[in-house]
């Protein structure tokens, strides 16, 4: 499989990253559909079954998959292959990848958090090991880390707010503390980890890794001001705000 067929996969599935995607260089697309097309398989493989073995036998296989990566031949699937030959050409971290299907964990088991710090733990594993992935696979150095995880935690916090509805449907407990207050102030927090950010210290080059997260500010200062959306699954931008909100990051490369 090509990395064209991983765009296509990410177009069917996750809509609003291959339009962001689609804002970078063509030289950077390349490089994200593989890692985006991973994301939604380990994502999809947490579900795959009503029992929790199944679905974590089927993590399993990624993990392993993943870690074997690139001394090992190239395995004949649509997405481990491109996967690999990213990794190959990059020198990405394994263990980024393979952290990110370990806390898919949490989807195929009991789906609760004890606490804040198994929360944002979790965020981190997932969300910011792919953006902070991503950045690197676009070249930007080690001193951007910490920025590019800012910036993927007020991400992933916004893309978790929407899919909130849907997971309690699944008998998950999405959030720690699921109360109006609790909601408002975790995405106070989403938006400070945002604006804190350094993002002098990511390169232009890099910039495409973040774009996935154009929507979270407005999403997150909604969530914060009417919290009660996100238990209701009524979180969601205009679509003039968000057709405003692509165009501009793909005319200024920032978001």
């Amino acid at each position: 499989m090509t990395p064209d067929a991983c765009a296509a996969l990410v177009e069917k599935s996750d809509p609003d990253r291959f339009a962001a995607t689609m804002a970078a260089p063509p030289g950077a697309r390349v490089r994200l559909w593989p890692l985006y097309a991973y994301n939604l398989e380990i994502a999809r493989a947490a579900w795959v079954s009503p029992e929790p073995m199944v679905s974590q036998m089927r993590l399993q296989w990624w993990v392993d998959t993943v870690l074997a990566m690139p001394g090992a031949a190239p395995k004949a699937h649509e997405v481990a292959e491109p996967l690999h030959a990213l990794v190959a050409k990059t020198g990405l971290p394994v263990a980024l990848l393979a952290g990110m299907a370990e806390a898919r964990d949490w989807d195929a088991g009991s789906g609760v958090f004890a606490d804040r710090a198994a929360f944002d733990a979790y965020l981190d594993a997932t969300a910011g090991n792919l953006m902070w992935a991503a950045a690197l696979a676009l070249g930007a150095p080690p001193g951007a880390e910490a920025a590019v995880r800012d910036l993927a935690y007020g991400s992933g916090l916004a893309n978790w707010f929407c899919a909130v509805a849907e997971l309690r449907s699944r008998n998950r407990q999405p959030l720690p503390d699921e109360s109006p207050g609790a909601v408002a102030m975790l995405a106070r927090d989403g938006l400070a980890r945002i604006a804190r950010a350094d993002r002098s210290a990511i390169l232009r080059s890099a910039a495409p890794a973040l774009f996935p997260g154009w929507q979270a500010e407005g999403l997150l200062t909604q969530a914060a001001r009417e919290p009660e959306r996100v238990l209701a699954g009524r979180l969601g931008l205009s679509e003039f705000a968000r057709r405003w909100g692509l165009a501009r990051m793909a005319l200024t490369g920032r978001f």
